[in-house]
């Protein structure tokens, strides 16, 4: 880059910007007297001031080279440079950077060429070649003096160097401590200069983050493990771990106990989760644990050592048990006024639409009564009351709850009975008492319905005397297959993620049972996974694989026989390379389901992960072309949306890519994409999937219309859409002579109105960070029975559609006091912006309406508390969060 010495004043040549080093010049001579002219007096003088001292740097007199390099360091120092130029010292300099990188080459060894260096390494940052990494070459020679004071842009081009040459020599195993004194000096300017991503990216770069714990105080930690835990998805394994546990660790130092709580649920890990129990002294902070752990659907025996005091810890146990879900979500209802029951004709409004529906939905028959069961189930789910099913008996009609519930033919019964288990969802004592009278039938299908309706009950309660085993556990030994199958469920429902031992050797020994049906076995393995799920557990595993490899070839193509590999699945929910094991086991099955398992186990170990390469994987097995019979695809297809649902990056890719499935896909791939979309925009209706799945509605090939409409119901699951709901009254004329169909839509229109609106099915909570695994395996069981609609949903086994109840939570926030009673404040609640990275304060949420307390959350929303007078202990502002009164705030008069 050095200039000719023969071109005059060769100096001049970098005057100009950049660019001008591009051109090169016909007559060198005539272009520099033009760009002197161009210079102001002040910039001329600077320049042969700065010429000056080039030469004297090279004088042989040691004084006059100290002098020179001391204003020229200082000339350097104190210019400012704008965004789009270079600051004129460097500049100026740039034609010299030859000349004294060969004098540098030749001078004694002296403080002065290390002074020399830390010039050198600052003129490098404009001057050398891409890749020479010349500035940190002359930033090692040089002095040890504080790199800050040349200037933010040249600390980041350092940063940028030295990321490249870690790896460099990484790969050649050279040394590396003087490259981390460096780094260390880096972060240390970093995170005082609120530049706290940077200073995380370098230490990511050289695999060094603990050196980060050191570097963060009260100011800055939040922004810091804000950015940890937003990059902690993009990073691959096993990094991102190891990313979140360095924010666990700075959140507990700096005693922030509750995002503590958060990562180490997200890491699932429980030392962790005792951990920040033991840490915290504030029995306060603890009961807000609690709120968050039974959000989570954590079961957890709080002891000793995690909350000291009797009756707290028994305070806390309750709240962690879930007890008091139930009133607090009526509390709600009361508040917003809907506790009124609905009946399915008011969600169905027939009055509506012109009048050839409505007059075929007159006529009473079996299918329509079981369809308006499950709505009216849904609609009122958690209630307590409806006007089919709960209804005082000396109403007029004389006990009109049996006669609904007989208005239902043989199996339909047993959804109708399980339906009044739904309505009285999380009340454990008057659930139980209503539902006793049904445990006496003579009627096999009503008492099965019972034993589900009470595990529907139970649902995400806990209660001390474990009433859901001690009514169950009797019944799952009888005959009736019915009744086993009701008995069954109700205990995978009822205890699912508890990782209970006696539950795991009741269910265990049913599946090595040669004489049980394969619908008994199939609910067992899925209760048995629902139970146990991310558990890793190898006997259940074993227990499955067994149950698997003893089935018929007849039997292997039963859809019923796909739960099995779903069940083995759900063991590995989201916990990755730990399926590997099995997963060889699975190569050796029959070649029916080999393929069809391997789909299921890959995409449930790796669900809510986001992994792109296993995305890819499952997207390289849609795109074959297979001959008729293959079922694999189908897993594959949701499989894309149980990975890539982690973020919203990735869940708006998935959604394009299945758009392409949709186009080129076989059929079987095409009836899994509407539930696949299901999955993906989950109580969170997007207008583009909506309009999607509206067109798909009307598909040709009737399995691709019933999942796009079920599909529709789950999209907009308890947001009462009003633009789904014109969607799907329309569909209800539009297929009224359709009895399946018409099923469908049916049920799309209760989930709409899941809870009157008040619940989500959304597996996500905490601002989308944390995924709720019970939630996550009931949606993934129910759209997985959805894959064969014909055989299980409209067949005998509708009762699968209770599993969506593990997923429902009301989609509230709750503000209580230090009592844990309703307390109501202002809140601020809009659309959540993201706003990791950014520079001071920004605002979280935009386009906020200011309501009070009990509020409901739409998909997407965040509050904010618009009082100064509590404090939340709660970072995320969702579900049950406790406020304490604020000791600092003083009214205004």
């Amino acid at each position: 880059m050095a200039p000719d010495p023969n071109s005059g004043s060769g100096s001049g040549s970098g005057a100009r910007e950049e660019a001008s080093l591009k051109v090169p010049s016909k007559d060198p001579k005539k272009k520099d007297e033009k760009k002197d002219e161009d210079l102001s007096d002040e910039d001329l003088a600077l320049k042969q001031q700065l010429e000056l001292y080039v030469e004297r740097v090279q004088d042989p007199d040691p004084g006059l080279q100290k002098v020179a390099l001391e204003s020229m360091r200082q000339e350097i120092r104190t210019s400012t440079s704008s965004m789009t130029s270079v600051p004129k010292p460097l500049k100026f300099l740039r034609p010299h950077y030859g000349t004294l990188k060969a004098y540098y080459e030749r001078m004694p060894d002296s403080d002065l060429k290390k002074y020399l260096a830390d010039i050198l390494s600052v003129l490098a940052l404009t001057m050398s070649a891409e890749g020479e990494r010349e500035s940190l070459k002359y930033r090692l020679l040089g002095s040890d003096g504080d790199i800050g004071s040349w200037g933010h842009e040249y600390v980041r081009n350092l940063a940028g160097e030295i990321a490249q040459e870690y790896m460099k020599r990484q790969s050649e195993e050279a040394p590396i401590e003087d490259l981390m004194e460096l780094v260390q000096q880096i972060v240390a300017f970093h995170m005082q200069h609120n530049a706290e991503p940077e200073a995380v990216d370098l230490l990511m770069e050289v695999e060094d983050l603990d050196l980060l714990v050191e570097h963060v105080d009260k100011t800055n930690f939040k922004r810091t493990c804000l950015y940890l835990t937003s990059s902690a998805r993009y990073l691959p394994g096993p990094d991102d771990m190891l990313v979140l546990d360095i924010a666990y660790t700075i959140y507990v130092k700096f005693e922030e106990f509750a995002n503590a709580l958060q990562i180490a649920l997200f890491l699932d890990n429980q030392q962790h989760v005792r951990q920040v129990f033991e840490s915290c002294r504030d029995p306060l902070m603890k009961k807000q644990f609690c709120y968050i752990l039974a959000r989570h659907g954590v079961t957890l025996e709080l002891d000793e050592e995690m909350v000291a005091d009797d009756n707290e810890r028994e305070v806390c146990q309750e709240i962690l048990n879930n007890a008091r879900l139930s009133e607090g979500y009526l509390t709600l209802a009361r508040d917003i006024e809907v506790m009124e029951p609905k009946s399915p004709e008011d969600i169905y409004k027939a009055h509506l639409l012109d009048g050839r529906a409505s007059a075929g939905a007159s006529v009473d028959s079996a299918r329509q009564n079981l369809a308006a069961t499950f709505v009216n189930a849904f609609v009122n789910a958690g209630f307590g009351q409806d006007k089919l099913m709960t209804v005082s008996s000396d109403a007029s009609s004389g006990g009109s709850s049996g006669n609904w519930l007989f208005k239902n033919k043989e199996h339909g019964k047993t959804s109708g009975a399980a339906s009044l288990g739904m309505i009285l969802l999380w009340d454990i004592d008057s659930g139980l008492s209503q539902m006793d009278k049904y445990l006496h039938s003579n009627d096999n299908h009503v008492v099965a319905g019972a034993l589900l309706g009470v595990g529907i009950v139970n649902c995400g309660v806990k209660n001390d005397c474990d009433p859901a085993l001690a009514l169950l556990g009797d019944y799952i030994d009888k005959e009736d297959p019915s009744i086993r199958i009701g008995a069954i469920m109700g205990l995978g429902i009822s205890y699912a993620g508890s990782q209970n031992e006696q539950i795991r050797s009741i269910l265990t020994s049913i599946l090595n049972d040669a004489k049980a049906p394969l619908d008994v076995i199939a609910f067992t393995a899925i209760s048995l996974g629902l139970v146990n799920v991310g558990s890793c557990n190898e006997e259940v595993a074993q227990a499955i694989i067994f149950a698997l490899m003893d089935r018929s070839e007849s039997e292997l193509g039963e859809p019923l026989t796909r739960l099995l590999p779903l069940a083995l699945g759900l063991l590995y929910l989201g916990k990755q390379e730990s399926v590997e094991a099995t997963a060889e086991v699975s190569k050796t099955f029959n070649e029916k389901i080999r393929k069809y398992c391997d789909m299921i186990l890959l995409s449930c170990a790796y669900a809510g992960t986001g992994n792109v390469l296993k995305v890819q994987n499952l997207l390289g097995h849609c795109a074959q072309h297979l001959e008729k019979g293959e079922t694999h695809q189908g897993p594959a297809v949701l499989g894309i949306a149980m990975v890539a649902m982690a973020e919203e990056l990735g869940l708006e890719m998935a959604i394009r890519s299945l758009e392409h499935l949709l186009q080129y896909g076989e059929q079987n791939i095409r009836r899994a994409v509407p539930l696949a979309l299901g999955l993906l925009c989950i109580s969170n209706p997007k207008v583009n999937v909506m309009d999607t799945l509206s067109r798909l509605s009307h598909d040709t090939d009737s399995e691709v219309a019933m999942a796009a409409v079920i599909s529709l119901g789950l999209i907009g699951a308890g947001t009462n859409n009003a633009r789904i709901a014109g969607m799907l009254r329309n569909l209800s004329s539009y297929y009224y002579k359709d009895a399946s169909l018409l099923f469908c839509v049916r049920i799309a229109q209760g989930l709409i109105h899941l809870g009157k609106g008040l619940l989500t099915l959304n597996p996500y909570h905490s601002d989308r960070f944390l995924l709720s695994p019970i939630a996550f395996a009931g949606l993934i069981t129910m759209l997985h029975t959805c894959l064969d609609m014909k055989a299980l949903i409209l067949g005998k086994y509708h009762y699968v559609l209770y599993f969506l109840v593990l997923a429902m939570q009301p989609r509230m926030l709750m503000t209580v006091d230090e009592n844990l009673k309703p307390l109501s404040v202002p809140v601020r609640v809009g659309q959540a912006v993201d706003v990791v990275g950014q520079a001071g304060r920004p605002k979280t949420i935009t386009g906020f309406q200011t309501h009070s307390t009990p509020v409901l959350l739409a998909a997407g929303d965040r509050a904010e508390l618009a009082t100064e007078k509590y404090i939340p202990l709660s970072p995320i502002l969702e579900g049950f969060v406790i406020l304490r009164e604020n000791p600092e705030y003083r009214e205004d008069h």
